[in-house]
């Protein structure tokens, strides 16, 4: 009865002028997750010790029912949209051992630990199996975090996941719901969610979590989701677009804390520095696209970027006798998923120019991608803004914050 009580607390119930039964659009869920934090490389392998978290985990649920008439809802099968915070509790622990990998750096007495990180954020939960007692779907999620610990050089050298404490934080989930009751469902599944500064400090390895998780879910709006009487997905007409972006970003770079950890002796003042200079990045690209439905749309685009750190790889760089220029060109594949005005973008590309010194062609490859997520402006001409991570095999190159404009044919 009390947690009953506690859910209706955020539960609003209003009544539709067409039907006289109470319909509700909103409910709530409570989860935990114990997780554990992935090394995706050899490198973070050889420091990463203990690797257990802990996650508790609460949403505001909301969904747009068949009686609304809402023609993306329906073409999505009536999705979940959340608003959440999530509490990691991490056991997470990191050390380097004496070894000529490392360069000059000497290993310090202590373990460090990775801190505990509040994030909040939202979340899209894409229902592709419902009956009267089971659904399935599969969730992504946004938002922004704090961690309570970052990397130091007095307590903390080894933790090189977290270099600042604001954090981006992305999710995703694939989950099975059993409804055991008219309002409430247990909800299990697996989970993959990161934390990083997407590139803005160092350092920035950022911390990859997997595992499962359990819910209890409160929908008191599952009855009418099952409403087969309503049908509503009128008629969209295709077109084609091109869809012109200017975008202006931030990083700070791998090669500066490269030098100062690993080729700084301990007596220089830069030795395993926290702070680094913060470069300017701006981006150009044009992409032909085809929305070819309601809620999706792909296409290839033309990538042109500029780099305002160039010379100064280049310095470092001098006795290896490379060749360095700030522009570099790509082309690539392009998907973008819409939902009324937001819309998240999505890209992998393939560099058919780019000359960003020795650690550039050693870490980066020629692939690279991006995502974002962005807003779209009716009263301004359809004009987008959003923010971008655009990243080398899911490592952040740069955060930017984007403005696009489509021409519809």
């Amino acid at each position: 009865m009390r947690i009953t009580l506690l859910f209706l607390l955020f539960v609003e119930l209003p009544v539709s002028a067409k039907d006289k039964d109470t319909v509700s659009w909103w409910g709530g869920s409570v989860s935990i997750q114990p997780t554990v934090v992935v090394g995706l490389d050899h490198y973070v392998r050889m420091w990463l010790k203990q690797k257990h978290s802990f996650s508790l985990e609460g949403q505001l649920l909301h969904v747009a029912l068949p009686v609304d008439s809402d023609a993306y809802a329906a073409d999505y099968g009536y999705p979940t949209l959340g608003l959440g915070m999530k509490y990691s509790i991490n056991r997470v622990t990191m050390h380097r051992e004496k070894n000529q990998e490392w360069g000059m750096l000497e290993p310090v007495d202590n373990e460090s630990r990775l801190g505990n990180i509040l994030s909040i954020y939202g979340s899209f939960a894409r229902p592709f199996f419902r009956t009267r007692r089971w659904e399935a779907d599969y969730t992504l999620s946004l938002g922004l975090a704090y961690a309570h610990r970052k990397y130091a050089l007095g307590d903390n050298a080894d933790d090189e996941f977290i270099g600042s404490r604001w954090l981006i934080y992305f999710g995703a989930g694939l989950h099975a719901t059993y409804r055991m009751a008219r309002d409430w469902g247990l909800k299990a599944g697996v989970e993959f969610f990161h934390h990083s500064n997407g590139a803005l400090n160092r350092p920035n390895k950022g911390a990859n979590y997997l595992g499962p998780s359990l819910a209890l879910v409160y929908y008191p709006y599952y009855e009418r989701l099952l409403d087969n009487r309503i049908k509503y997905n009128p008629y969209f007409q295709r077109y084609w677009y091109m869809n012109l972006t200017l975008g202006m970003g931030a990083k700070t770079l791998d090669e500066d804390w490269q030098r100062t950890q690993f080729q700084t002796s301990p007596q220089e003042p830069d030795y395993r520095r926290s702070r680094f200079h913060v470069y300017t990045a701006y981006s150009v690209r044009a992409d032909l696209m085809y929305r070819y439905a309601r809620r999706w749309a792909s296409g290839v685009g033309a990538d042109l970027f500029y780099g305002t750190y160039s010379s100064h790889i280049a310095e470092m760089d001098a006795a290896a006798g490379v060749s360095h220029s700030p522009w570099s060109f790509g082309l690539s594949a392009k998907h973008a998923v819409f939902y009324h005005n937001l819309s998240l973008d999505m890209s992998l590309g393939y560099y058919l120019y780019r000359e960003m010194g020795t650690s550039a062609k050693a870490l980066e490859k020629p692939y690279y991608e991006h995502i974002g997520l962005h807003y779209t402006l009716p009263a301004l001409r359809n004009l987008t803004v959003g923010v971008n991570i655009k990243a080398h095999l899911t490592k952040a190159d740069f955060t930017e914050l984007v403005i696009s404009y489509p021409v519809k044919f």
